[in-house]
């Protein structure tokens, strides 16, 4: 999906157009009701339209240090894979300059608020899933029979226990429930909330960072 047609679908939700006044006002524009099927300079055209209606494509919320925030349906799911791969001491970048970058590459898209279409989330979602399951070996899908390991923060955190501790195995942990324990008040892995292993995740990955420097 060309960034144009992202921008049209972008558009139609902010501006609160239902499926009947969207189509309506492409017809309108265009002579077509579809974005797909129109060539480039038309949709340039429906676009400078929309923005003259009050779509703006720079609109988002920020935060505290005036960053924009990432945005769009699939956003919280590239950004918790992104920290992760950082966790792991793959990505190098933690920024989200990176990580759009990276969505850029994979998709053609200049932002995640321009991933509509579940085909294109998934270009980047599932490079992302491979490019962590091949560096860091985050057996994602794969609860290798262990009922905690259901959860991805915790995959993930087991990933870089066998990181920093060579030799780990799921039998004999070496000391990963206790530090888990430890970190987050949890008397058994089941236990530790998503935000518990978020906790562990950013902990495992302070000592991962400093052992590369």
């Amino acid at each position: 999906m060309s960034s144009s047609i992202a921008a049209i679908h972008v558009a139609k939700k902010q501006l609160g157009l239902d499926d009947d006044t969207y189509r309506a006002k492409l017809a309108r524009i265009t002579g077509k009701s579809s974005a797909k099927d129109m060539t480039e300079a038309e949709r340039q055209k429906v676009l400078t339209v929309l923005r003259n209606d009050g779509f703006s494509p720079a609109l988002a919320a920020r935060r505290g240090d005036g960053r924009q925030k990432l945005t769009g349906k699939y956003a919280k799911k590239l950004q918790a894979l992104w920290i992760a791969g950082w966790n792991l001491g793959i990505v190098r970048d933690r920024d989200d300059k990176a990580l759009l970058a990276f969505v850029k590459r994979q998709t053609g898209l200049d932002h995640t608020r321009f991933l509509v279409y579940p085909d294109d989330a998934n270009s980047a979602i599932g490079a992302l899933k491979g490019w962590i399951n091949r560096e860091g070996g985050v057996p994602y899908g794969n609860t290798n029979g262990y009922d905690w390991l259901s959860v991805d923060g915790a995959k993930v955190a087991w990933a870089q226990w066998k990181i920093l501790t060579p030799g780990a195995g799921l039998i004999v942990r070496k000391g990963f429930d206790e530090e888990v324990s430890r970190l987050t008040g949890a008397a058994m892995l089941p236990e530790v909330t998503a935000k518990g292993w978020q906790t562990v995740m950013n902990r495992f990955g302070e000592q991962i960072r400093a052992g590369k420097r």
